[in-house]
């Protein structure tokens, strides 16, 4: 009897954890802003910290940080060819709920950060967004502050020498302006 009746699949696609933070300084944003992720998971153990956009330009925030933080780690598991579910975890309640589609994007400069994160989910078999409390992110954490340490004294003598030009407000079509490391 049982060789009539279809049986459920036991294989399970690949999970993978992802912890992703973002930092600005000074925190009113205009600084220095850095990201910060760890993927965890199917035999995978990643951690990387940057910058998240040039300093001192007007995209240097908080939020464009933890945006960052979040595409520039599925840039990472898309690049390993990882296609299976992800989870991003972060403490950034609004990225959290702009993502799961409780909060609306309001911000105009946030909105091709959301657009290119919405199209870089697709990618994955699955992708979850959850809010973890700030004591649950403490690697990811301490991954973007380190980033803000090691890119100051650079970002300040690159201010010193010459005042960088604005960034303009516009996003590019493909997504918005990461900076390599």
């Amino acid at each position: 009897m049982d060789a009539e009746l279809p049986r459920a699949s036991t294989v399970m696609p690949p999970i993978v954890r992802v912890f992703f933070d973002g930092a600005c300084e000074p925190a009113r944003g205009g600084g220095i802003a850095t990201y910060g992720f760890v993927v965890q998971g199917e035999g995978i153990e990643h951690e990387e910290c940057g910058l998240a956009v040039a300093p001192w330009s007007p995209r240097a925030t908080n939020n464009v940080a933890e945006y960052t933080a979040a595409i520039r780690a599925l840039e990472w598991l898309r690049s390993r060819r990882f296609s299976g579910t992800v989870v991003l975890m972060g403490d950034s309640q609004l990225v959290v709920r702009q993502m799961q589609g409780e909060y609306e994007v309001r911000a105009e400069h946030l909105r091709a950060y959301h657009a290119h994160l919405t199209t870089l989910s697709k990618e994955f078999t699955e992708t979850k967004f959850a809010w973890i409390p700030r004591t649950q992110n403490t690697r990811a954490d301490a991954l973007s502050k380190q980033a803000i340490a090691e890119a100051a004294p650079s970002a300040q003598r690159h201010r010193a020498a010459a005042p960088v030009e604005p960034v303009e407000e516009d996003d590019p079509p493909d997504g918005p302006r990461v900076e390599e490391q």
